[in-house]
């Protein structure tokens, strides 16, 4: 089974750049996607009905934030319960997360807040990562194996971007932040990436303003984790830095 990952950076935009084509393709089992950036009554009709595909997608509430953040979700395998949010009010309002519930996991498909435009939203994105976790370990407690992944929008360690010392005082690196995936670890969420590669230069997004991508001058911050009960399931974990259409590529895992 294979499962990708990819923010889009606007659903209909990635359309007119060959999104179908990619699906097609690649044909992953699972494909969670970030910053849909649309309403559903506002995407095209061939992007909701994918042959082969359910479809599912989360929005914000407020009609003034319907045209950014949202999750979508494509899937061969029709789940036994999808939630919109981790039922925590404020977390929730700004279409971030589906949770889909499977015979074997629960995947959380998610888009964290980016830190980087102020103080409060700073604080908010790290209130985010507390309000996930819960929702995690709620999870875990009821004997659940997941599967979360998403634009987390932070670098975990130095070797996660090309330039550590220049960003170590900017929201994506900072220390408090870091600590947060720290955290994720501890509370037993398996970074699948570095299960199998180990290497430097292994990033999902680029400023594409300043050429960044052609330079591979990037950052991690798009992530599958696994709980430990799905280790010995997991057979890879990859990028695909060679597809187009965003300034981020996409991730995946594949599990047996």
């Amino acid at each position: 089974m294979r499962l990708e990952c990819w923010n889009v950076n606007g659903l209909r935009a990635a359309h007119r750049k060959g999104f179908l084509d990619y699906l097609g393709e690649g044909s992953p089992d699972i494909l969670c996607v970030q910053e849909v950036k649309a309403d559903e009554d506002k995407l095209p009709i061939e992007l909701k009905e994918v042959p082969g595909y359910h479809f599912f997608v989360c929005s914000p509430k407020e009609e003034k934030d319907k045209g950014w953040s949202g999750v979508g979700l494509y899937t061969k395998m029709a789940p036994k319960k999808i939630e919109y949010g981790f039922g925590e009010d404020a977390f929730d309002q700004e279409g971030r997360t589906i949770v889909a519930h499977f015979e074997e996991f629960v995947l959380l498909n998610i888009y964290f807040p980016n830190g980087k435009s102020s103080r409060e939203r700073l604080d908010f994105k790290l209130e985010f990562y507390d309000a996930f976790l819960r929702c995690a370990k709620r999870l875990m407690r009821g004997k659940k194996q997941l599967v979360v992944c998403g634009d987390v929008n932070t670098a975990h360690e130095e070797i996660d971007l090309a330039r550590p010392k220049e960003n170590s005082k900017v929201s994506g690196f900072l220390p408090e932040e870091r600590a947060w995936l720290d955290k994720f670890e501890e509370a037993g969420l398996i970074d699948t990436l570095r299960e199998f590669d180990p290497s430097p230069g292994r990033y999902t997004w680029w400023d594409l303003k300043t050429g960044a991508r052609e330079r591979n001058v990037g950052w991690r911050i798009d992530y599958f984790y696994i709980t430990k009960g799905l280790r010995k399931r997991l057979r890879s974990a990859y990028i695909r830095s060679d597809v187009q259409g965003s300034d981020h590529c996409p991730i995946g895992i594949e599990l047996e």
